[in-house]
């Protein structure tokens, strides 16, 4: 998996690189909210404030269709639930508020029925560059390595102007503890975006 993911993020740099110096082709800088959650008895059920920013090169093929590769900073926030501490026997004095911050690569397909509108659905790869060690009491990982999910949304195109939103599920668990619990990422993203 880990392979993978960093096959995934070099072939997103080298879409990125080729992008920029391709004529037609506009690079845009994203910044929004990510309202995510994870999904498990182990974690509270509600929506979390996170944020995330980065590059998205749009690579139309023709006036409808192209990709939209994607490498964004992205955090995720929860806060663990009272079956948490039944579950692994952790006090929930160790750790309650979860940060999970990702290298995510969304690798969009994309589809412009007129000008200013823009369908997008992909899959998108994360690298999990942070962790709280602190679930276990040996101080051993609690998640895995990165995540995999399924993402789909739109974007409206204001001349240089892009608004969008997106929702994306987790297809795999990243509970690296055990498998008595299934971790299931749940993000809905809303963003604005700059075309260079």
């Amino acid at each position: 998996m880990k392979r993978l993911l960093l096959t995934t993020a070099c072939i997103s740099l080298i879409f990125i690189a080729t992008s920029v110096s391709a004529q037609g082709i506009k690079l845009a800088v994203h910044a929004g909210a990510n309202i995510g959650k994870l999904d498990g008895k182990s974690f509270k059920d509600e929506f979390q404030l996170g944020y995330h920013l980065g590059v998205a090169p749009e690579i139309m093929f023709s006036s409808k269709w192209g990709i939209q590769p994607e490498i964004l900073f992205s955090q995720t926030n929860t806060t663990t639930s009272t079956d948490f501490n039944d579950i692994y026997r952790v006090s929930l004095k160790e750790l309650t508020a979860v940060q999970l911050n990702y290298l995510s690569i969304p690798l969009m397909l994309s589809y412009r029925p007129v000008s200013f509108f823009t369908l997008q659905a992909g899959p998108q790869f994360s690298i999990l560059m942070n962790k709280h060690n602190t679930f276990l009491e040996n101080g051993g990982d609690a998640f895995t390595k990165g995540d995999f999910s399924l993402t789909g949304g739109a974007q409206i195109n204001i001349l240089k102007l892009r608004i969008y939103g997106r929702y994306g599920i987790g297809l795999y668990s990243i509970n690296d503890i055990d498998n008595r619990d299934n971790w299931r990422s749940q993000t809905m993203q809303l963003g604005i975006g700059i075309a260079l």
